[in-house]
This record gives structure tokens, C-alpha cells and sequence, in this order.
């Protein structure tokens, strides 16, 4: 056995069924081994940018680690971006990197890259072997610290080390899982309870922490005739037909989920590090409870914090907070809430039909025809937008992607993952066409790998979110720098073996989610939609009143002056707000 078979067989106790990455010199002997078994298969991909989005969505679906690999240098490089997001996210990520050999590191020998200066920013630890005796030791640490940090850790694996004879065999043994639970003191406990039945209104903004606690969280609203807003990333922790959530907060929230936290007189922030102050309130009392306790104050100021697991601490709240009688400030944001979710709906319907089409239509008609327990890789940009107003992740459904870091091209790479993770699962999806463009090269790996994967392409032709943030920002939208120049979608399927449909009619939308979901191959739909539609944050503060405003009175101002796009513009805005 050697240093790259003892790697694998490290893998294979821990329960690893794929590692995503692109072959290469240094990785020769851990690929060899690969092919000598058929537990953990190696997921070739056309970009290793693409591997690390992909073990990041098993990471974050598995309740284990993903892997993803490359080679030295350039190919360690290019899984920077997945990695940093599984960073962000808090998916436990397994990276491996070969490197070159040891007697020519320090000499800018070819190819060579100082990874340890490079990922320090992103990984808790980093294996570094440097001897086939250390290799098990630091490998098992390196797997043990991404479990229960639920963080990225690199192994390095110089190319001679990779085929040398494996020493200390016998300390290879079944890492160690924490399954400890945390509770604040009974004094904090106490405390909490004390404010919490002094208030009258109580709020509660509930992040991905609560996904293990959801029916505590539950009956702790219905104690205390608490409103529940949610995050992006709890937003199929907290669906919107569950009971006392009112919507999500922040740039891309809505009326209700704004207003209970601004409103209430005690916030109780649940398992988040939600990061958008300005929709957090000045004044108000805050109790926030986190695992993480650097987390604790780090956005606004609080009354109290409590470290602990969200399901242990809100048990032990339960018993010592008294029912509330009054529920007028959780029954008028349930209405609103309900309003809110009504108007959707009618904005949703595929009656609708202006063309370029409304993108929501897509979105809500996916939600409609979706599994109860299909995962959802939703991209960057408006596609978030369109998912999180127009969507309902209820049952057993899941959402994943890049709603820290925010980077683009997660959603393909990510729905294979996914797939590969859950082959009985429906996967779709949603993705800009920006994005798209950024990974399409591995919708042909969804195709070699037969994975019925569904993408909706949101196709406007343009960098919808950037137009958005530079109408904000009191810019007339650069039209020329926004453009993307597509082709069609649904032929590119085609061409790589999958399926597709292009959907320019409305009356047609409801059919192509039809079949991309009996689809058993990769399907490609191509939405042509406009790229006029408008999405307003929950309440509109000057700057952003100033902002708009400025941006509106400089695109007249250049369309008078014979800029044809800047028409064009204004008119499909018109026509979207009153179709």
C-alpha cells in the first residue's frame, strides 16, 4: 500500500462516495487507486472551479464532508472559488492538492505554488504530508477538523510522497464525530426568560442555525405569538406555509418579514449572522443565541447572548417563558404576510404572457410541479430573487448556493453534486444566464454521468442583478457591460446528449416544468425573459429613493439623446410593472 492508497482507504471508512476533480500529474497515483476499487468514484469534471462547487454541495446535503481534488499549482488555484464558498457557507470540504516534489520546492520550479500562503485564508487546518510516516496522522486531523467545525481543510500531497511504501497503518482508525450539545447557564437561561415574559411583542429571526430545531422554533412562536422571519439560507427551515412565518428580511425580503423584526420590542435572533444591519433594528432589545459565539453581537448590539445549540437552548426556554395572550402583532403580519404571498400568486400566473416572459412564472410554476423532497441549486443574482418571493420550500425540499459568499456559476456544478449524492432525488437548477455561461462546460459531465438534472435558465440576455445595484447606486445601466451574448440553451443540450426546450410563450411554460421534470436525461429549459422586471427591497429608505431616482432621470436624459437601449429599457420596465 501506498501513501495515495492509504489516502483512499481513509476516504472509504469515512463514508466518501465521490471526488470530484480534474486529473492530473500529481494526482496520478491517488487516481490509480481509484480505479483499482469501486466504493469512492472519481467525478471527472471540465473545470476544477466546478469540483469544489460540487463537494461543496455534498458537504452541505450529506451530514458528512465532500472531497474535491486537483493537481499542483494552476489546478489548486482553480478550486479556490467553490472552496471559499463552502467556507461561507460552514460545508465541511475535504480539498486534496497534489504539489510538486519536495526537493524542488523553494526553487520556483515549474508549476510551483506556495498553496499553504494561499489557502490559509479559507482552510481551518491544512495536512501538509512531508513523510509517509506523518501522512495518516494529519490526514484523520485534517477529516476530524472539517467534520465538527464544519470547515475546509486541504490535504497536500507532494507527487513522490503520493507513491511512497504507507507507514503507521495501524493508526488509521474511525475519526471522531461530536455529538455534544451545548446549553447556556441556568443564570442566562433565567435571565432570557425574564425578558422575553416582560415584552409584548417578540420577533424572531431565525437563520440555517435552527435547521435541526425547526419544531422547538415552532412551538416557541406559538408560545410566545412570535412572528418567524427567516433568512435566504432557513428559508426551507422556515417554508411559507408554515405556521406564524411571515417572510424573509433584507435586500430581497418582503413587507411582513421586514416589519416583525423592525417592529417588535424583543428580537430573538436564532441561529444566524444575518449581515445586512440596515435591516436590523438600533434600539430594540436583542437576545441572540449561537453555537458560534463570536457570532454573538457581531451585527448589531445585544441584550443578552446565549451559546448554545438552538434546539437545546430554546427546550430549556420553553419551560420557563409564559404563554402570551396578546397575538395582534403576529395576527396583522400573518394577514400582510398572506396579502403578500396572494399578490405573488397573480404575478406568478402564466395568464401573463408579455414577452419577453416574467421570470417569476417560471419559478412559481416550479415550485407548483416539484417533488415534495427535491433540492433546489439556486444561483446568484435575480435568480434568488425569483426563487426565494416565488417559491415554496415546504416538506422535505432543500435549498443550497452561494448566499454568503455570493458568487456566481454554484448552481450547475452544485446540482450535480447534489445528484450524484441523491440519485432518487429531483435536482433543479435555477440559474442566471451570466452563470450559466461561467459552468455550461459540465452540463456534458451531467450527461456522462446520466444524471437527470433540470436547469431553468433565466435567459435576458444581461447581468440582471449588476443592472439592479447600478440603479441602486444612481447609475444608468452600462448596457454594453451588461450584455450576454447567449445562444440557444436547449440546442446546447442537445448537442451535449442531454434535452431541452426553448419556452418563449407563456402558454407553454407549464409543459416545458412538465418535462424537464419526467426528463431521465439532463434538461436544459432556456426561459427568455425579460430583463426589465423590477424587485424592490421591503422598505425604501432615501438613498435608495435618490438612487432610483437619479438612475431614472439619467436614462431619459441619454435616451433624448438618441440612446436606443436606454428606450428600450424604460419602455419594457413600463410594460412588465403594468402587464
Amino acid at each position: 500500500m501506498n501513501v495515495s492508497e492509504q489516502l483512499l482507504e481513509i476516504l472509504q471508512n469515512e463514508g466518501v462516495k465521490h471526488i470530484f476533480g480534474v486529473a492530473g500529474d500529481a494526482l496520478n497515483p491517488l487516481i490509480d487507486a481509484i480505479g483499482k476499487q469501486d466504493i469512492v468514484k472519481w467525478i471527472g469534471v471540465h473545470h476544477e472551479g466546478n469540483a469544489s462547487y460540487a463537494a461543496f454541495a455534498q458537504g452541505e446535503l450529506n451530514h458528512n464532508f465532500g472531497v474535491c481534488a486537483s493537481t499542483v499549482g494552476p489546478g489548486a488555484l482553480h478550486l479556490i472559488n467553490g472552496l471559499y464558498n463552502a467556507k461561507k457557507e460552514r460545508s465541511p470540504v475535504i480539498a486534496i492538492t497534489g504539489q510538486i516534489p519536495i526537493e524542488h520546492l523553494g526553487t520556483n520550479y515549474h508549476q510551483e505554488a506556495d498553496l499553504k500562503k494561499i489557502y490559509d485564508d479559507i482552510c481551518d487546518y491544512q495536512a501538509i504530508i512531508r513523510s509517509p510516516e506523518e501522512a495518516p496522522r494529519v490526514i484523520l486531523r485534517a477529516i476530524r477538523i472539517a467534520v465538527n467545525n464544519k470547515c475546509v481543510c486541504r490535504i497536500e500531497l507532494p507527487a513522490d510522497i503520493a507513491q511512497m511504501k504507507a507507514e503507521n497503518e495501524n493508526f488509521v482508525h474511525t475519526i471522531f464525530r461530536s455529538k455534544s450539545n451545548i446549553v447556556p447557564s441556568q443564570e442566562e437561561l433565567n435571565l432570557a426568560a425574564k425578558f422575553i415574559n416582560e415584552s409584548k411583542k417578540v420577533g424572531i429571526l431565525a437563520g440555517a442555525g435552527c435547521r435541526e430545531a425547526r419544531e422547538e422554533v415552532i412551538r416557541f412562536s406559538q408560545l410566545l405569538k412570535a412572528p418567524i422571519t427567516h433568512t435566504l439560507r432557513a428559508a426551507d427551515v422556515f417554508d411559507h406555509s408554515t405556521d406564524n412565518v411571515v417572510g424573509l428580511t433584507g435586500l430581497i425580503g418582503n413587507p411582513s418579514g421586514y416589519k416583525a423584526v423592525m417592529d417588535c420590542d424583543l428580537l430573538l435572533m436564532l441561529g444566524t449572522d444575518f449581515p445586512y444591519t440596515n435591516f436590523l433594528p438600533e434600539n430594540t432589545k436583542t437576545i441572540q443565541i449561537d453555537i458560534r459565539p463570536e457570532n454573538i453581537g457581531n451585527r448589531s448590539p445585544v441584550t443578552l447572548g446565549l451559546h448554545g445549540g438552538v434546539k437545546t437552548t430554546i427546550t430549556s426556554l420553553l419551560n420557563l417563558c409564559l404563554e402570551k395572550k396578546d397575538d395582534s402583532f403576529l395576527k396583522t403580519l400573518n394577514e400582510k404576510f398572506s396579502d403578500w404571498k396572494k399578490s405573488n400568486d397573480k404575478k406568478a400566473n402564466p395568464s401573463r404572457d408579455m414577452e419577453p416572459l416574467h421570470p417569476h412564472i417560471f419559478a412559481k410554476a416550479a415550485s407548483d410541479l416539484a417533488s415534495s423532497d427535491a433540492i433546489f441549486a439556486i444561483d446568484t443574482g435575480t435568480a434568488a430573487i425569483w426563487a426565494s418571493n416565488f417559491m415554496n420550500f415546504h416538506s422535505d425540499r432543500r435549498i443550497i448556493g452561494s448566499f454568503n459568499h455570493g458568487s456566481m456559476a454554484v448552481g450547475l456544478p452544485a446540482a450535480i453534486g447534489a445528484q450524484l449524492q441523491f440519485p432518487d432525488r429531483e435536482v433543479w437548477g435555477l440559474i442566471g444566464d451570466g452563470a450559466f455561461n461561467m459552468s455550461l462546460q459540465d452540463f456534458s459531465t451531467a450527461v456522462k454521468y446520466k444524471l437527470p438534472i433540470k436547469i431553468i435558465v433565466f435567459n435576458n440576455s444581461q447581468l440582471g442583478f449588476v443592472k439592479i445595484e447600478m440603479e441602486e447606486a444612481g447609475l444608468a445601466p452600462n448596457f454594453e457591460a451588461l450584455k450576454v451574448d447567449n445562444f440557444d440553451f436547449a440546442e446546447y443540450a442537445k448537442l451535449c446528449g442531454g434535452n431541452g426546450v426553448k419556452v418563449t410563450h407563456a402558454k407553454d411554460i407549464l409543459a416545458a416544468i412538465q418535462m424537464a421534470k419526467n426528463s431521465k436525461q439532463p434538461f436544459i429549459i432556456d426561459a427568455v425573459v425579460t430583463n426589465a422586471e423590477l424587485s424592490l427591497p421591503p422598505k425604501i429608505g432615501f438613498e435608495e429613493a435618490k438612487g432610483f431616482g437619479l438612475s431614472k432621470i439619467k436614462e431619459v436624459f441619454r435616451a433624448f439623446n438618441g440612446e436606443k437601449e436606454q428606450w428600450e429599457n424604460i419602455k419594457q420596465e413600463i410594460e412588465a410593472y403594468f402587464d
